[in-house]
């Protein structure tokens, strides 16, 4: 089958321009979040001095925190698009183009990864200025970090494809998202949590997330990496397959 490459990329810029006009909100706004979650668990919970497995709290944490806005605002960006669309009734625009569902699954994901990459640099910067952050594996890094966006990403499209009402779409957020990535070892290592907790973390699919970028960055995980990459990839084919087929059925896209 030909794709349509013109029309993906025209539908991916279209992506990336959209959150690149309001800079200060999506790549500046995740950063100083980002930094005042960092500047608070430091003071609250005695980061100064305090070590986490031997390593500093501080640099111990910055690879979760990292991830979390990385991958919540690849979320934010494919769910928000179609939110937007189909409050202003233009989602119609989309099914109309050449599109197959293969290109347009990959215009949106797209868009959303290069989002969640461009807020974990600007973050990576600037948290390196409060904190020590090294490179362990630059493969594992590239790696995680795509894997991670992508998948947050899909995900997003299928909760914009799913929520006809920004409430639908919050309630994802709220009860799904905040929760898996506050219980998922970043602000802890999951090595001290009893073994029946630390059995329910390895089920969370954002647990390796988190470790496997904290790998990337200081070599210390709480799980095996490589069964990370695979769990990833499992979840990342997963959902692409789901919003696949949402856009082929033109689910909730066509009523």
């Amino acid at each position: 089958m030909a794709i349509n490459w013109i029309g993906m990329g025209t539908l991916y810029k279209r992506e990336t321009w959209r959150f690149l006009k309001v800079w200060n909100q999506t790549l500046v706004a995740p950063m100083i979040t980002t930094l005042i979650f960092l500047a608070i668990l430091t003071l609250a919970m005695g980061g100064g001095t305090r070590t986490v497995h031997g390593m500093p709290f501080t640099q111990f944490i910055a690879p979760g925190l990292i991830m979390m806005a990385m991958v919540q605002n690849s979320f934010a960006n494919t769910s928000s698009s179609f939110m937007i669309a189909k409050l202003q009734g233009v989602i119609i625009d989309w099914l109309t183009p050449p599109l197959s569902s293969i290109e347009l699954t990959a215009g949106f994901a797209l868009g959303g990864i290069t989002r969640g990459l461009m807020v974990g640099v600007t973050v990576s910067i600037a948290m390196a200025v409060f904190t020590s952050l090294g490179v362990h594996s630059i493969l594992a890094v590239i790696v995680f970090a795509i894997l991670s966006c992508s998948m947050l990403a899909l995900l997003g499209i299928a909760t914009g494809i799913f929520g006809n009402t920004p409430d639908q779409v919050s309630a994802i957020t709220n009860f799904f998202i905040t929760p898996l990535s506050f219980l998922s070892g970043t602000f802890y290592s999951i090595q001290d949590l009893p073994p029946l907790f630390q059995h329910i973390s390895h089920v969370n699919p954002f647990f390796y997330m988190i470790d496997g970028f904290r790998f990337a960055l200081t070599g210390y995980s709480d799980g095996d990496p490589v069964t990370g990459v695979l769990v990833l990839l499992g979840c990342n084919i997963g959902l692409w397959t789901l919003t696949r087929a949402m856009f082929a059925k033109g689910w909730r896209l066509k009523s």
